[in-house]
């Protein structure tokens, strides 16, 4: 609910504030007092258009700013106005568009009056509000409707287009062949054949280097004779007998080594042949590689993935045969869903026709008729609720309702009958050309609406304002040659005084006093307070 509302320099409204209870608040006051400039204000909150004109003279811009509490979530709104230039929006304190006011506000409060922020005068509104009061089940048909697109996803999946699917089944096959004809056996062949490839292109130097190596060890004067040599001088002396046994060692391994050397460098062979073979596989891995992935694991598992592609393409024709069955049973079941949607809604309609009307007979729109028209293909979408305010006017729809009067208290009749809606609810004019105890009507009704909304209600009836949970009186005074208005809450014995005003113009007056007294002990019954 709004819980504070604050206003600067928007008309004849200086600098306002006031924080706002639950149930029914009657906002009261002399005939320009500036008692819809707060509408206008809250308006403005919800993101009603915004004209220079309405900022106070004298003032660079109007500023509104309103805090709304639902379920512990505060939210705060704020609309600034200048004199001159675009308006400004903030959430929260953060910026916003107009348009995101109000689609918040949209959640947050419904204006009935001569206003634009009026959500039962939309078509989805007035559709939602015949489904609450049939009880209209619309899940079958969401489900229905949501399993069709299913299928529908599942078959563009599958490619619809006949020639794309031939153009990739052509595509991936011979990416596929490809691929096969390198018969990659292993993830690191590159890098086997690397080595082999060096091993080869190296076999001459490699040669040379390996008799060398034999040479150094087996000629004159070579590894073994060295050891040789020093080995005659240790043995048989007994403090070099350790060293004659290393010696002997070393001499035996330098002895393995030059004949392991002799044999390698003999098998060290020239093969152009198998060197070219390498260089080709070489360069067909790389070229596999280039097309089909970082590494040959890659390109492995791309295969993978083209293999499962293909072998869905080439089954496409019969997952798509199932598909299309599929579709053509959950089609069917969309119109028999469809069907029942419309046959609930039309059931509905005259039902909650009827229950408006009667309300609206309470609220001095005796003889108006009220209907809702239930239209279009099944699932019977185009709802609209039609008013006809007098007896022998032709029903219209309710956005084209001349009096403001008359569609607000249609308003509050579609209120009284259905409990959903924003939390907030503003009624502006809905007690024009009524009194007596259509006025009493009014106000109960009101009251009414206010066991499960807030309700802000702008009226002149005192038979109204007695509803009130808090009564809000806004009065206008000169101060330095300037029109001010003021609002205050009144309680107790001021709000007899503000009734009596109301009752009479004279707040002084005894037999305006009782009778505001009377008044208000009479709501407080009839609301059983």
């Amino acid at each position: 609910m709004l819980t504070e509302l604050a206003v600067r320099d928007l008309g004849v409204i200086d600098d306002l504030r006031l924080v706002l209870g639950p149930g029914m608040t009657a906002l009261t006051g002399e005939t320009g007092a500036g008692k819809t400039l707060v509408v206008e204000a809250i308006e403005l909150l919800v993101g009603g258009r915004a004209d220079g004109i309405l900022v106070r003279k004298g003032a660079e811009e109007a500023r509104v700013e309103g805090r709304f509490v639902v379920d512990d979530d505060e939210r705060v709104l704020t609309r600034v106005v200048p004199a001159r230039g675009r308006s400004r929006a903030y959430v929260d304190g953060r910026m916003a568009t107009a348009g995101e006011l109000a689609s918040i506000g949209a959640g947050l409060v419904d204006l009935h009056g001569q206003h634009a922020h009026q959500s039962l005068l939309g078509a989805a509104a007035q559709r939602q509000a015949l489904d609450l009061s049939g009880d209209v089940d619309l899940a079958p048909l969401l489900a229905a409707r949501q399993a069709v697109a299913g299928i529908d996803e599942a078959l563009e999946a599958l490619g619809g287009d006949p020639r794309a699917r031939a153009r990739e089944v052509d595509l991936l096959r011979f990416q596929l062949a490809e691929i096969d004809a390198a018969a990659m056996g292993a993830a690191d062949e590159e890098q086997t054949l690397e080595a082999e490839e060096d091993a080869l292109a190296g076999a001459e130097a490699n040669r040379d280097a390996g008799w060398s190596a034999h040479a150094a060890l087996t000629d004159e004067g070579g590894a073994v004779d060295a050891l040789g040599k020093a080995l005659a001088h240790v043995t048989g002396r007994e403090v070099w007998s350790a060293m004659e046994g290393r010696l002997r060692a070393v001499g035996a391994e330098v002895t393995d080594i030059a004949a392991e050397l002799r044999h390698a460098t003999e098998e060290i062979a020239d093969d152009p042949e198998r060197l070219e073979a390498v260089r080709a596989r070489r360069r067909l891995l790389a070229d596999v590689r280039r097309k089909y992935g970082e590494t040959l694991s890659h390109v492995m598992a791309y295969a993978v993935e083209a293999r499962t592609r293909l072998d869905e393409l080439v089954e496409h024709d019969r997952r798509a045969l199932t598909l299309d069955r599929e579709r053509a049973e959950a089609t069917e079941q969309v119109r028999a869903a469809a069907r029942a949607v419309a046959e609930a809604r039309r059931r509905a309609a005259p039902g909650l026709a009827a229950a408006v009307e009667g309300r609206l007979q309470e609220l001095a729109l005796a003889g108006a008729h009220f209907d809702v028209s239930v239209d279009g293909a099944d699932p019977a979408d185009d709802v609209e609720f039609l008013l006809g305010p007098n007896p022998g006017e032709p029903l219209l729809p309710l956005a084209k309702t001349a009096s403001g009067g008359e569609l607000a208290r249609a308003m509050l009749a579609v209120r009284l009958v259905l409990t959903a809606g924003p939390p907030t609810l503003v009624f502006d004019e809905v007690d024009a050309g009524v009194g007596g105890e259509a006025a009493l009507a009014v106000g109960r009704a009101l009251a009414a609406v206010a066991n499960d909304h807030q309700v802000l209600v702008v009226t002149h009836l005192p038979q109204v304002a007695a509803f009130a949970d808090e009564q809000v009186a806004v009065a206008k005074a000169e101060k330095d040659g300037r029109t001010i208005a003021s609002a205050r809450v009144v309680r107790e014995g001021e709000r007899v005084v503000e009734l009596s005003r109301m009752l009479s113009g004279q707040p002084a007056s005894a037999a305006a006093r009782d009778h505001a007294e009377e008044l208000l002990a009479a709501a407080s019954r009839q609301r059983g307070h």
